[in-house]
């Protein structure tokens, strides 16, 4: 069962009650482009995800049928309650890796980018996750754990850590102790030293007490939400390469052959020695920081409120069909969906270009379509067709009739 899937509808349905505890409580925990970001690489995530999931899955199948230590069965209780506890475990060190490892970081900072903490935040995640992630797990095949346990523990796992993306629940007692809680996993969000690179449980935290990465909110230490080498940009591929390509180009830069290879796998924020005399890089200071933001009209939002909907429906629609689709037909609607949401992510920055990549979105509807109808990816009706021309050319008035903004600018 595609857990996942069917969570989607709560997802939406406690954002939009989280928006309206905003108002209700006076504060301001969202911002429209913000959240829309968050949202798209969310949505890039799972799609990208037909593609690459097989990773992970086919890599724990083998080693379970091939190196599994013991014999367990997916219809006894303790395996069930022995799995989610493991599976939370390797979590830990998976997630902890993530940000003490370069190569990992540039994966999972994705997730943390947001300047915002809201519900939003957590479906905010990376698209290259899989590279390395499936490694973190073997342990659960070796000890015998059955790939339908594994998969099912996973996707409680990812659903339990949902509600704690908000800043509405203060702390909770006792339950602060043993469980991942929304106080103690603002503090893995932030980016004041003091909280940096603790927390890293799943579910539960008694592995950061255990293995000394626990800290407490501090009434004292208000949180500040961010990595401190802002993404600065509304576009989901961006986000998902940012780190990579810094990386890169230190490699390049380096003189030693041993450092381009090795800053891949050193600490977080490890440059060579030659880089980073010649290219020095400043962190940000706290005390004087300020949210990237690009100002956008009413209409603006609106827009592209109404066009990043067709991309949640596209997503929902790609995950619930995707085990049914062929090799061509998941590429080419991830395709779609990669093009057409980093066009949104161009526009909510309101750069000189985002008229007119909006225009080409637009006119390649139609095409993609009949080519989604023949490759059976589409059922062959042409009300899609006819649904799809209404749409575009609404988009393409609505389009011009809307009015530009002030143009980027960090606020």
């Amino acid at each position: 069962m595609n857990y996942i899937l069917y969570a989607v509808p709560f997802f939406f349905v406690l954002i939009a009650l989280e928006l309206l505890l905003d108002r209700w409580r006076g504060l301001s925990t969202y911002r429209f482009s913000d959240a829309i970001n968050s949202l798209s690489a969310g949505v890039l995530s799972t799609t990208v995800g037909l593609l690459t999931k097989a990773v992970g899955l086919l890599t724990y199948t083998l080693a379970w049928q091939q190196l599994a230590l013991f014999e367990l069965s997916s219809n006894s209780l303790w395996v069930w309650l022995l799995a989610f506890v493991f599976y939370d475990f390797c979590y830990y060190w998976n997630h902890r890796l993530g940000h003490e490892r370069n190569v990992l970081w540039a994966a999972h900072s994705v997730h943390h980018q947001s300047e915002d903490y809201n519900l939003s935040t957590a479906l905010r995640q990376t698209s290259t996750g899989f590279i390395f992630g499936w490694i973190f797990y073997l342990p659960m095949a070796i000890a015998g754990v059955p790939p339908l346990v594994f998969l099912t523990v996973a996707a409680l796992n990812l659903l339990y850590q949902f509600w704690v993306h908000t800043r509405h629940i203060p702390k909770l007692g006792w339950f602060e102790w043993v469980f991942i809680t929304p106080s103690n996993h603002r503090v893995h969000h932030a980016q004041n030293t003091v909280y940096m690179d603790r927390n890293y449980g799943g579910v539960f935290i008694l592995w950061d007490r255990l293995f000394g990465t626990f800290q407490e909110e501090l009434d004292e230490e208000p949180v500040i939400f961010g990595v401190t080498t802002p993404l600065a940009s509304w576009d989901p591929l961006w986000a998902n390469a940012q780190f990579y390509v810094a990386l890169w180009r230190d490699a390049v830069r380096a003189d030693s052959g041993w450092d381009k290879l090795r800053i891949w796998f050193m600490r977080t924020g490890w440059r060579p020695a030659d880089v980073a005399a010649k290219y020095p890089q400043s962190k940000p200071d706290l005390s004087q920081f300020v949210k990237f933001d690009v100002p956008l009209s009413l209409a603006q939002k609106l827009y592209a409120g109404v066009q990043f909907s067709l991309y949640v429906a596209g997503g929902t629609l790609l995950l619930g069909v995707g085990g049914e689709l062929n090799l061509a037909q998941t590429l080419l609607g991830v395709t779609w969906m990669a093009v057409g949401l980093y066009i949104i992510g161009i526009w909510l920055e309101n750069r000189p270009s985002a008229k007119r990549l909006e225009v080409l979105r637009l006119l390649l509807n139609l095409p993609l379509a009949w080519l989604a109808l023949q490759v059976g990816l589409l059922p062959g009706l042409p009300l899609i067709l006819a649904l799809l021309l209404a749409y575009s050319l609404l988009s393409l008035g609505a389009l011009f009739w809307t009015p530009r903004g002030q143009g980027a600018v960090v606020a």
